[in-house]
C-alpha cells in the first residue's frame, strides 16, 4: 500500500517524464484512521498549463487570486493558478441531464464477514452500466454552439465510448468514435445503437487513436478525453457529492476508486477533500497496472513500459496531467491488487447484488477488502465504488476459476509421496478435512511422485496448517498458490514429464484477437526444435502460451536475441519448481 502525503512540495510539469531527481520521500499517514486535517498543507501548483499534451482540450482562463478555503487539504484547488474551483464545477455539473443519481446500498454479506459497515456506490447501474456518462456530457454540454456543429471524436474500447454516445445523442451531436478491431461486438454494437459512427481501426488502441487524433486535426472537431479534462473530472465529482448526500449520518471513514487515468479519483478527491477532509480518498490499482501508484511515488507523471490487460478498463500506462495534479494533493493514497483479488471481489459484489462487475468496475471492492484486511480495521465505515459493468462474457470462466484463490479460500500445493502401495491414501487422511478440488500425478520413478494437489479452504488460516500437517507424514510441500505458471497452465495440462535435452521453457501472452494465434506461430519460426505447446485463452482479451524449445549452451546469445524481438510479452521458467517437478 502506498500513502501519498506530500505538504508543501512544488508539482513539477508531469508534460515530462524525466524530470530530476524527486524530493524527500512522502511521510506516511497516522495510524490512526481519523486524519489530521493539518497534514494537508497547501501546495504550491506551476502556472503551467498540465493539458497540453491533449487535442482541443480545455485551456487555462487567466491566473485568479485564490479565495478563501473551506479545508486545508483543498484550498490549493480553491480558484488555483489554473482557474479551476473545481467545487463550484461540481455542484454546477450538468450531468442528470442523462445519468442518474445511482444509490449507495450496503453490502450486507461483505459487511458480515469483514466486521465494518460496506457500501457500494452503484455506478454500474448507469444507463451505459458505468460512471463514464457523468464526465462525458458534462464536457460536451458545455461546448460552444460552433464546437457542437462541428461534431466530436473519441477513442476507446469501451466504457468511455458508450458515455460520449449517449451524451452526443442527448445533445443532437454528432459523434465519431475509434475502436481497435479487436473491440468485442458487444461493446461496440452497444455504440452503434446509440447512434454514433463506430470506426474499427487499428490491431491496437495506440493505432486506433492515432486515426482518432488525425481525424480531429483534420476536421477541427472537439476530442473528448476520457480522463484528463477539468469538465470530465467535475463530472465524475459529482459522484463524491452524492456519496456524502447519502452515507447515513453523514459518517464516513473511507472512499475505495479505481484508478486508470485518475479521472474519477481526481474529481472525488476534489469534493471530498473540500467539505469532508477528514474522509479518506484511496485509490486502487491492480499491480501489473499502477501508473497512479509510481507517479506519486517519483513526484512526477511516470509512463509504464506495458500494463496488465486484465482490468481492461483501468489499464492506463500514463495517468492524466490535470488528473496527476489533483491526486498528488489529495489522495490519501493508494492499494494495489492482484487479479485474484479482482476476481474474489467480483464474486462479492455479485453475492451481495446478483451483478456481475467488470474487473476495473470491482478494483473499489478489491481494495477496500484488501486495506480492511491489512489495517485490521473493525467497526468502520468505507464505500467501495463500483464502477462499471460491461462484463466480456468469455471471461467468466477465468473469474470463477481464480475467485477461491483470491479469496484466499483455495490453495494450490504440489506434495512429494513415497512411490509405494498405499501413499495415497496416506495423503488423503492427512487432508480428509479439505475437499480436494485438483489433483494430478503421474508415475516418474520407483521412489518417489509428485502429486499437483488443489485444496478448498473453510478460511485463510487453514493454509498454514498443510505443510506442517503433511511433513508429520513424512511428505514434503511446497505452496504453489501464487504461482502464475502452476494457476495458468499446470493444472489443465495433460501428461507427464520427457527428458528434453536443453529445453527453454517460456511462457509467453498477447492481446487475443482473430488470427492472434496463428500470427504467433508464424513469428515463432526459428532454428530449435519445439518440445511443448500449451495454448490457453485465460480470459477472453489475453491469451496465454507456454512454450518449450531445445537450446544448446552454445546457442544462449542468439535465442535472447530472437525472444527480445519477437514483439511479445514472455517470462522464462525454466528454473520454475512446477517445470522441474511435473515436466522434466
Amino acid at each position: 500500500i502506498f500513502f501519498s502525503n506530500m505538504p508543501n512540495k512544488p508539482v513539477p510539469n508531469p508534460v515530462s517524464t524525466t524530470e530530476g531527481p524527486p524530493g524527500p520521500p512522502s511521510p506516511l499517514f497516522s495510524d490512526k484512521w481519523a486524519v489530521d486535517t493539518q497534514q494537508f498543507s497547501p501546495l504550491k501548483v506551476e502556472t503551467e498549463y498540465f493539458g497540453s499534451d491533449s487535442v482541443n482540450t480545455v485551456g487555462p482562463p487567466p491566473p485568479v487570486s485564490p479565495s478563501p478555503s473551506v479545508s486545508a487539504s483543498a484550498s490549493s484547488l480553491d480558484n488555483d493558478s489554473f482557474g479551476y474551483d473545481y467545487l463550484q464545477m461540481i455542484l454546477s455539473a450538468r450531468v442528470y441531464d442523462v445519468c442518474i443519481e445511482t444509490p449507495l446500498t450496503l453490502a450486507t454479506a461483505l459487511s458480515a464477514t469483514s466486521g465494518n459497515n460496506v457500501y457500494f456506490k452503484r455506478e454500474d447501474m448507469q444507463p451505459v452500466f458505468s460512471f463514464k456518462c457523468r464526465g462525458s456530457y458534462n464536457k460536451m454540454v458545455n461546448m460552444t454552439d460552433e464546437e457542437k456543429q462541428k461534431g466530436v471524436v473519441a477513442c476507446s474500447a469501451g466504457n468511455h465510448a458508450q458515455g460520449v454516445a449517449l451524451a452526443a445523442k442527448k445533445l443532437g451531436i454528432k459523434a465519431t468514435i475509434f475502436m481497435p478491431l479487436i473491440t468485442p461486438s458487444i461493446k461496440w454494437e452497444a455504440v452503434d445503437r446509440l447512434g454514433a459512427e463506430v470506426r474499427l481501426e487499428g490491431a491496437d488502441f495506440d493505432s486506433a487513436k492515432q486515426a482518432c487524433m488525425k481525424l480531429a486535426e483534420e476536421t477541427g472537431r472537439l476530442l473528448i478525453h476520457p480522463f484528463d479534462d477539468p469538465l470530465v473530472i467535475a463530472g465524475n465529482g459529482t459522484i463524491g457529492m452524492e456519496i456524502m448526500k447519502q452515507i447515513p449520518n453523514k459518517e464516513l471513514d473511507a472512499i475505495f476508486v479505481a484508478i486508470g487515468g485518475g479521472g474519477i479519483a481526481a474529481g472525488i478527491c476534489a469534493y471530498v477533500k473540500r467539505i469532508f477532509p477528514k474522509v479518506k480518498v484511496i485509490g486502487v490499482e491492480t499491480v501489473d497496472a499502477c501508473a497512479m501508484t509510481h507517479s506519486l511515488e517519483e513526484g512526477h507523471r511516470v509512463e509504464e513500459k506495458s500494463v496488465g490487460l486484465f482490468a481492461d478498463g483501468a489499464a492506463v500506462r500514463l495517468v492524466g496531467a490535470e488528473t496527476f495534479r489533483v491526486c498528488q494533493q489529495l489522495l490519501d493514497g493508494t492499494v494495489l491488487v492482484t487479479n485474484d483479488e479482482l476476481c474474489a471481489a467480483i464474486k462479492d459484489a455479485f453475492a451481495d447484488t446478483r451483478v456481475v462487475l467488470e474487473p476495473a468496475g470491482a478494483l473499489g471492492i478489491a481494495g477496500a477488502k484488501k486495506y480492511i484486511e491489512q489495517h485490521n480495521l473493525q467497526g468502520k465505515t468505507v464505500v467501495a465504488v463500483t464502477s462499471g459493468a460491461n462484463m466480456n462474457f468469455s471471461r467468466l470462466k477465468f473469474v470463477a476459476e481464480r475467485a477461491d484463490l483470491g479469496e484466499g479460500l483455495e490453495a494450490l500445493f504440489t506434495v512429494r509421496i513415497p512411490e509405494r502401495p498405499g501413499a495415497f491414501n496416506e495423503l488423503y487422511a492427512a487432508l480428509s478435512q479439505w475437499n480436494v478440488t485438483k489433483f494430478s500425478y503421474r508415475y516418474e520413478n520407483p521412489d518417489h511422485a509428485f502429486i499437483f494437489l488443489g485444496l478448498k479452504l473453510t478460511n485463510h488460516a487453514d493454509q498454514e496448517l498443510i505443510i506442517p500437517r503433511l511433513a508429520e507424514k513424512g511428505m514434503e510441500a511446497t505452496d504453489l498458490t501464487n504461482n502464475e505458471l502452476a494457476k495458468a497452465h499446470m493444472q489443465h495440462i495433460v501428461g507427464g514429464r520427457s527428458v528434453v535435452e536443453h529445453e527453454r521453457l517460456l511462457r509467453f501472452t498477447f492481446p487475443e484477437k482473430p488470427g492472434a494465434l496463428k500470427y504467433f506461430l508464424r513469428c515463432l519460426k526459428m532454428q530449435w526444435n519445439c518440445s511443448m505447446f500449451h495454448y490457453r485463452n485465460i480470459g477472453g482479451d489475453v491469451a496465454s502460451v507456454l512454450v518449450g524449445l531445445q537450446v544448446p549452451p552454445g546457442d544462449n546469445d542468439s535465442f535472447q536475441t530472437f525472444a527480445s524481438t519477437l514483439g511479445f510479452p514472455y517470462v522464462d521458467e525454466t528454473s520454475n519448481v512446477v517445470y522441474s517437478q511435473f515436466l522434466r
